[in-house]
Parts: C-alpha cells; structure tokens; sequence
C-alpha cells in the first residue's frame, strides 16, 4: 500500500510539474490554459519523437489535432452548410435560409494554422461560420488551400486568391445573391497573414471589378525578416505559440531544407544585400513605447545569400505583407486587428498597424492580454469566457461596418 501511494504521489507530482507553467497574472483561467499548453506540448513531443524516428514528418504528425476537430457539412435550422469547389478550390460554403430581401453581405474567412496545419472543416470554425452566417445574414465563405510540407509557398498564398477572385466575379455574386459592396476578408494567423496579402493584391487588381469593404486579421502572421522582435523575446516559451514553432512553421512554408530552420530561429537568414527591407519591420520605430520596454533594436545579424537566393519568398510581399510600399497599402479596405500581449506575433500586428494609419488606412486594433489562438477556444474541453467576449465583440463590429 506504501508503495503505490508513493508512486502515486510521484506521479501527480510529475504530472504537476509538466503540466504547471508560469504565466502573467492577468491571464485568465490559468489552469485551463496550462492543460491546453500541455496537451499542444505533447502532442509536439509526440511528433518530434515520430521524425526522429524516421516514422513520419513532424507536420504530418501535428495534423492529429486537425483530424480530431474535422467536423461533417452539417446544417441546421438557420444555416444550409456545404462543400464545394471554387475554381478547384475545396471551400465550405455556409447560406443563412432566412429569407432576404436584398443580396446579403459576405465574409471569406482564411483559417490558421501555420500553412502546415489546420482545416475549414475543424469545429472552432465551423461553429464560428455558422454564428456569423446566421447573425448576420451573411454568406461564409471558409477556404481549404493546400498545406505544407507537402506544398510551400505561393502555393497557399494561390489557392486562397484565387477562390477569393472565383467569388467576387458578379455571375457568382448573383448566384449566392451576395452584395458585392459588403464583403469582407477575415483570417486568423497565417490565415491572417493570407487575408492581408490577398487583400492587398486585390487592390491593385484591374481583373477585379468589385473591392473588399473590411479585411480582418486575428492575430496576423506578416512578416519573416526579423524574428526577434520584443514579442519574440518575451513570448518565445509562452503557449501556444512558442518562437520555436513558429520559426519551424515559417521555414516549412517556404521548404523542408532543415538549413533554413536553423538560420531563422537565430535570425541569421538574411544577408546584407537585403537589409534595405528592415525598415518596413523596424519595431523601434513602429511600436508604441510601452511594448519596446528594455530593449535595445540591433539590425539582424547578416546571415548566408544563399536562402533568400534560394527562396525568394522570404522578400515577397505575399509572405510577408509588412514589406509592402507605402503606396501599395493606401487605398486598403477598413481594417480590424486583433493581437494578444503575450503571442510572439504580437509586434507584427502592431507595426502593420502603424503602418496602415500611417498610409491613411481607417483602422480598428482591439488588443486583449491573452494569448495566441484564443478566439478559437470556444470548445470542450479548452473553452474559454474570454473567447466568447472577443467573438461577441468582433461579430458585433463586422455587424455594424460591413
């Protein structure tokens, strides 16, 4: 008997251990999050253990959390729910069955997941389609694009465009009975950083002749250049986003090259002949005082020419939207961004903001001090009040703008 309750006692006090992280004292429901963090931590060690095996990558891996969330097209009483193909584009299409009389508006909504992982399909965004279709009356468009390490840049960046210019062509508008003056792009993570890139390349679009009225960028992905930003210093070992997955999610965006990884995460990818591009993400100029703190701004070390030779992505504004010219964000739709205080993104967020304003842009930035991947913690197990209060809020803004 003496036995077993040590190595009860030892276990739970293991268990304790690994699962208790330190956090900010004003994140709320603490403990939810450790088990969340924990729960992503293993199934990270999980698909790390596989690689090293030789069983399989480790994105394939993580995609487990994809594959457990995957939700049927099931409709309901307010929403007709189904998948189709837009230009050979998978998208889950929601139609609110209230009857209008006048064309709806619309939102095409870019899901996250680091362009390695993640789905339309998974319930968190299902369940926010079907709200936001049905409050709204609106038509969800959710794309699907194609996923890395099997496809890398543009390859996502492609898709997304093109089912978003599928859309917005008048014979289809008229087809959903969508007003084409009342559409909006939404994305969360790299969906945000999709949402951004898209947006901005219909803007210059002569192809396209109705314009998005609202882009919305959650948490937004939107630049590769420096990744050791102040966000990065602080939140690097935060849930549940670490600076170590991120920067493995960058590099697998672009290739499978292991070479590549190393070099972002000690921010040594770019070479001097591209150090002209750091002004678009000088943070010491871009963000406002009380997020620099302590830190001093040094210019990325000047790394090999070989990977943005070899990658030419690294520069281009569809991966990395906050090196657009001035003059190429004039002329952007009305933009609502939501960034967390202790997300290692968070500093991009900031800086595109500033930038828009700066370029004239009517921008709305709602900062919450939570972490990354919150608004889509609205489900058993990790639901969370404060994913609710950010939901009601964003739905409430895109009610009253679009």
């Amino acid at each position: 008997m003496g036995s077993k309750l040590l190595c009860f006692v030892l276990l739970s006090v293991l268990a304790a251990y690994y699962i208790y992280i330190p956090l900010p004292d004003n994140v709320e429901e603490k403990w939810k999050v450790m088990l969340m963090d924990a729960a992503f931590r293993s199934l990270g060690h999980a698909a790390s253990f596989a690689e090293i095996l030789g069983l399989r990558h480790y994105m394939e891996t993580m995609k487990f959390l994809t594959y457990m969330e995957h939700t049927e097209p099931t409709s309901n009483e307010n929403v007709t729910v189904t998948d189709t193909l837009f230009s050979d584009v998978p998208v889950r299409l929601y139609v609110p069955k209230k009857l209008s009389n006048a064309p709806r508006r619309a939102v095409i909504h870019i899901h996250g997941g680091g362009w390695c992982v993640g789905s339309a399909t998974m319930k968190p965004y299902d369940l926010l389609s079907k709200r936001t279709a049905h409050e709204l009356n609106a038509v969800i468009v959710s794309i699907n694009y194609k996923l890395a390490p099997k496809f890398h840049f543009p390859t996502q960046f492609d898709d997304v465009h093109t089912a978003v210019k599928f859309f917005m062509q008048d014979h289809i508008l008229k087809k959903y009975s969508v007003d084409g003056s009342r559409m909006a792009v939404s994305g969360d993570s790299a969906g945000g950083n999709l949402a951004a890139a898209v947006s901005a390349e219909l803007l210059h679009d002569p192809e396209v002749k109705v314009k998005l009225k609202i882009q919305v960028l959650i948490y937004p992905v939107l630049q590769s250049l420096d990744l050791n930003t102040p966000s990065f210093q602080q939140n690097g070992n935060l849930p549940i986003l670490s600076k170590t997955l991120m920067v493995c999610f960058w590099s697998e965006y672009f290739t499978t090259d292991r070479r590549l990884f190393e070099a972002m995460l000690s921010n040594k990818h770019i070479s001097s002949q591209e150090a002209q591009f750091l002004k678009f993400v000088n943070w010491s100029t871009l963000l406002p005082e009380n997020l620099k703190k302590n830190h001093v701004y040094n210019m990325p070390e000047k790394g090999n020419s070989i990977f943005v030779k070899k990658y030419p992505g690294l520069l281009d504004t569809r991966a990395s939207p906050l090196l657009l010219e001035d003059d190429k964000l004039k002329g952007l739709p009305l933009t609502y961004v939501i960034t967390c205080m202790y997300d290692v993104l968070r500093d991009d967020g900031f800086m595109y903001v500033s930038r828009l304003r700066k370029a004239g842009v009517h921008v709305l930035h709602a900062h919450y001090d939570t972490f990354h991947g919150i608004l889509f913690m609205n489900t058993w197990p990790f639901d969370f009040s404060l994913a609710h209060h950010i939901i009601d809020n964003y739905l409430d803004w895109l009610d009253l703008n679009l």
